[in-house]
């Protein structure tokens, strides 16, 4: 056997999450949007949104879109998508 000489592939650190806390629909689906146009295809973005509309709308929007919704977590005082 030989060894190879490619370098390591490290994986790349996953964006800061958006805190989108206190912000109204539909800026909040927006803003995701945008963000994720920004990011590399593949790459998980991490979304905090408030309960109530936020939480309804935004995933079922971002499906629509075409995005994968991978999680959608409750935390302490709102919750995290990850698309």
């Amino acid at each position: 056997m030989t060894p190879t000489t490619e370098p390591l592939q490290v994986p790349e650190q996953l964006p800061e999450p958006l805190d989108l806390r206190g912000t109204p629909c539909p800026l909040n689906f927006v803003r995701t949007k945008l963000r994720l146009q920004q990011l590399r295809p593949g790459t998980l973005l991490e979304v905090w949104l408030d309960a109530g509309e936020p939480v309804e709308q935004v995933p079922d929007s971002l499906t629509l879109s075409g995005y994968a919704i991978a999680a959608l977590e409750p935390r302490e005082d709102f919750f995290a998508l990850r698309v």
